[in-house]
């Protein structure tokens, strides 16, 4: 067999693999595929094939809270599950694009993600905000566009509202385009998130603002793109030939739609639940399901071994 130069690229661990399993006469790519927590609906078994013959052609994006961080009851506490940081970075050294996109200030994402640590991450493109905000890790460049003052008074007239609603312990996150009310530390977050939601949305109408529910949180917001239009964005900026998105609640609703319209347009996409007991709208329209963030980091970690050992085999001709 003659020597191919693109064979030294591929991990030891995974040319050994390839050469046991070809003496053995095993399908590698077929062996490793099964390691996966199998797709359940064809089109998400389409876009696995599509993602591990073509992987410099994906996109990878996933939420923050929820997916790669696990839910806190302080959101200034929510640092990103290690082993799923880990597989990111593997698979940023093997993809085209790893995008985080979050509704969390992209700074403050940033500092929490720690992804400048992880050897794999140097070219990722964090989006916050829900993609006004930008951080480039490249170049360590933010884009930051001005605050609305509705913000402010908003966050002004929310402790009076609480109050009222016998909500006054909630605690209050401000995140500079918007104003998160977390009922989670109380002694009901469920029920105190329902009298929360209509003043709440009366409240964001009359100052021209949105707003966004979430696990065991409400957030005011500015209006703007939501995650599915960034995450189309980062697709046409990209040029993928596919796409993966990875989420947990309401807010990704729109990132999940945004796969489906380019599934839509021939671009094979993969859309995955992380899920938890406090929210399933996601499920029902996913391709995998996974249990929180600890299962995401093992299900990105498989797709890292399945597109290293298809590679190891391509080399091996």
């Amino acid at each position: 067999m003659p020597f191919d130069p693109n064979w030294l690229s591929v991990p030891l661990s995974s040319r050994v693999i390839a050469w046991v399993a070809r003496a053995l006469g095993v399908n590698l790519c077929e062996s490793v595929l099964v390691s996966l927590v199998e797709p359940i609906t064809e089109a998400g078994k389409a876009a696995v094939a599509a993602i591990v013959a073509d992987p410099t052609g994906t996109l990878v994006a996933v939420d923050y809270d929820g997916t790669l961080a696990p839910i806190v009851p302080d959101p200034e506490h929510a640092h990103p599950d290690a082993a799923a940081v880990r597989a990111l970075g593997r698979l940023g050294s093997l993809v085209g694009r790893i995008v985080v996109l979050t509704g969390r200030p992209v700074k403050t994402a940033v500092r929490l993600g720690r992804f400048r640590r992880t050897r794999g991450l140097e070219s990722m493109i964090l989006l916050g905000q829900y993609g006004v905000e930008r951080w480039d890790a490249r170049s360590n460049t933010y884009y930051l566009p001005p605050q609305p003052p509705a913000i402010d008074e908003v966050a002004e007239e929310l402790p009076a509202i609480l109050e009222e609603h016998d909500a006054g312990q909630a605690k209050l996150e401000h995140k500079g385009r918007a104003v998160g009310v977390h009922t989670r530390r109380l002694p009901d977050p469920a029920a105190a998130l329902r009298r929360l939601t209509e003043p709440l949305r009366d409240l964001a109408t009359r100052h021209k603002l949105r707003l966004e529910p979430g696990k065991n949180v409400l957030e005011i917001r500015a209006p703007g793109i939501d995650k599915g239009e960034a995450l189309l964005s980062a697709v046409a900026e990209s040029g993928a030939r596919s796409v993966i998105f990875a989420g947990d609640d309401l807010g990704d609703l729109p990132a999940f739609h945004a796969v489906q319209r380019l599934r839509a347009q021939g671009i094979p996409g993969l859309l995955i639940c992380s899920a938890s007991q406090e929210e399933d709208a996601l499920t029902t329209i996913s391709d995998v399901i996974v249990d929180g963030p600890s299962g995401i980091a093992g299900w990105l970690t498989d797709l890292a071994d399945a597109i290293e050992a298809a590679s190891a085999q391509r080399a091996l001709g």
